[in-house]
């Protein structure tokens, strides 16, 4: 089975917020709800040694996803095809299960249709042989697609340019992201392992685009 993710290298990324704005018009999501969220990693350090840097969150594309083991209807599945986490909106009852149990608060919910949404890799897309479109409008060009077990792909080439010491995963409670930052010592301190409990890192949405 594929192991499809995203890589995002944050040396490259200007904060722009293109990669919001284009995966909202993609996927025609409703106001106020994100399936990227571009988070401020706000300065941290003492001046003049001062550093900040955007953080996007999405789906992390876990191999041991909790939200496909809670959802009692299948709706939230792995596609066998693509390993892809999915939601199947006809088998949504909208018990939010699957939102309590991401560890990175990156579903939504869909009040209109009231079911729940989430990144889905562009799938519509990328089944296609296109980039997702977040890649796809990523100014800095700091965004990467493509299968981790393909040493061809994009992402597993981008993973393998980087030192070891810059490669960075969110905090792993069991789940197994296995979505990459590549943020180098020189550029930032990788603070995400601890962020959660200091900035509510996963819901902020503060400056992000509507």
């Amino acid at each position: 089975m594929a192991r499809n993710c995203l890589v995002v290298n944050l040396d490259r990324c200007i904060g722009c917020y293109a990669c919001e704005v284009a995966c909202k018009m993609e996927n025609d999501i409703a106001l106020g709800e994100r399936w990227n969220k571009v988070v401020q990693v706000e300065p941290f350090g003492e001046f003049p040694d001062v550093s900040t840097y955007w953080l996007p969150t999405m789906c992390q594309q876990c191999e041991d996803s909790p939200c496909t083991r809670v959802c009692p209807t299948g709706a939230s599945y792995r596609d066998e095809a693509t390993g892809m986490v999915l939601v199947n909106k006809e088998k949504c009852i909208g018990c939010k299960y699957c939102m309590m149990a991401c560890p990175y608060g990156v579903r939504s919910w869909n009040k209109e249709q009231r079911v729940v949404e989430k990144c889905t890799l562009c799938n519509h897309l990328t089944s296609a042989g296109e980039k997702p479109a977040c890649v796809k409008n990523c100014c800095g060009k700091a965004r990467f697609y493509g299968d981790l077990d393909d040493p061809d792909s994009d992402v597993s080439k981008e993973l393998a340019a980087a030192s070891p010491d810059a490669i960075h995963h969110l905090p792993d409670a069991g789940n197994g992201p296995l979505s990459a930052y590549i943020l180098s010592p020189k550029f930032g301190e990788w603070r995400a392992d601890d962020l959660t409990q200091t900035t509510n890192l996963y819901v902020t949405t503060e400056g992000s685009v509507d």
